[in-house]
């Protein structure tokens, strides 16, 4: 067996045995890098980033309230609060949407951070 056909079996092995987050984690990561995009884990406060990942989740704020939409993106190494000030809501975010943002990473009670980000809605991978 040739070094390629072990690491197709190895492949093959891994995608019928892991959890299936850990796989699309996987690929988040993979397509981050490919796309020149930064690894979440990697960026520091006070960095302009520009980071790749999909839409986990996105609240809006309440009509009482002053405007803000807020989302988490996961690009497979940790995940970032986006938050949009002013915005209620914005076509395209939405949960399961892949993301290209680019801003000034922040920190909000030891959470990573990015207030009204620069954003590239991504046409989904086939």
């Amino acid at each position: 067996m040739s070094a390629k056909e072990g690491g197709y079996f190895s492949r093959l092995v891994r995608k019928l045995t892991s959890d299936v987050e850990d796989l699309d984690a996987d690929e988040m990561s993979e397509r981050s890098g490919a796309e020149g995009a930064q690894r979440a884990c990697d960026c520091r406060s006070g960095e302009e980033v520009t980071v790749l990942g999909r839409l986990r989740s996105v609240e809006l704020s309440p009509t009482d309230g002053p405007a803000s939409l807020q989302a988490e993106l996961f690009d497979g190494t940790q995940g970032v609060t986006l938050i949009w000030l002013g915005r209620r809501r914005i076509p395209g975010i939405e949960p399961g949407r892949t993301v290209k943002v680019r801003g000034r990473m922040a920190e909000r009670d030891g959470q990573k951070v990015l207030y009204n980000p620069y954003y590239e809605l991504q046409s989904p991978v086939g």
